[in-house]
């Protein structure tokens, strides 16, 4: 397939981003990234939901989910949706073209991208074996007004990534300006402390994504009690599990950070199975 049948701007194959929209120059702007079977975007309601949130928090007008999904029906072919095929998603939504200067236009016409990529292929063994996380140097900066919302500045992101390049680091852990943990580079994490599941309070920086409101959701059924609440290093450290999620791969459990580890357990594969069967 050629590369300009792998994203639509705007519902067209054909168009382009101008170097005056403010996503490109400034970063304005939301994103989602998500598994599409058979054509059909997974869990479509949870991520319009917060995608609509998260384009209410910086004062864009979201795209209706008819305009959206009919993009979608536009990208992925009808063999895509004949077929049980897993592929990826990734929606942008800018605040569309404006003058030089970070204030935006009085009246805007918001740009929508939709990305059709093939879905990333992770080691089987992690299922059993878990995985390995880097503690990344690059803190988190905190703003209450971003905070949960998956916008376009991802700059400390790309810093804490740049931080490995060893193959059998997974995902690096990152901390806010008081060492708390926060999330991952890619991932929600959540602690268990005997029955108590315990995910970072996201109040001041990091991203709520969808798998981990999921999750909570999800906790019951495994006889957890999930608490939002700060989490220290030093007590993440001292969990009796650790798991990390997204969108793409569900959950998984990590076995090490630094020089801790923990042994391989089921958490993170009835997680994973739950997910899977809604």
């Amino acid at each position: 397939m050629s590369r300009t049948h792998t994203y639509l701007i705007n519902g067209d194959l054909t168009q382009i981003i101008s170097p005056l929209d403010r996503g490109f120059a400034y970063g304005d702007g939301v994103f989602r990234t998500m598994v599409v079977r058979g054509g059909l975007p997974v869990d479509w309601p949870l991520h319009y939901q917060k995608l609509v949130a998260d384009c209410a928090a910086i004062g864009i007008v979201c795209p209706s989910a008819e305009l959206l999904m009919s993009d979608f029906l536009q990208l992925f072919s009808i063999e895509d949706i004949d077929s049980n095929q897993l592929e990826v998603a990734k929606i942008i939504i800018t605040r569309g073209e404006g003058e030089r200067g970070y204030k935006p236009p009085a009246v805007t016409s918001p740009t929508r991208v939709v990305i059709k990529t093939a879905i990333s292929k992770f080691p089987p063994e992690y299922n059993t074996t878990g995985v390995h996380l880097h503690l990344c140097e690059t803190r988190l900066a905190m703003q209450a007004k971003l905070a949960g919302v998956k916008h376009l500045n991802r700059l400390e992101n790309v810093l804490a990534r740049m931080e490995w390049r060893d193959e059998d680091i997974f995902d690096g852990l990152m901390l806010d300006q008081q060492s708390n943990v926060i999330e991952c580079t890619m991932s929600n994490v959540f602690a268990r402390f005997d029955n108590v599941f315990i995910t970072p309070d996201l109040s001041q920086c990091g991203v709520a994504g969808v798998t981990r409101q999921r999750i909570m959701g999800l906790a019951s059924v495994v006889n957890l009690t999930v608490e939002i609440a700060p989490l220290s290093l030093s007590r993440l450290l001292h969990a009796d599990e650790i798991i990390i999620c997204n969108s793409l791969y569900g959950a998984l459990q990590v076995t090490k950070i630094g020089d801790v580890i923990w042994p391989p357990q089921a958490l993170a594969n009835t997680f994973r199975n739950l997910l899977s069967h809604k």
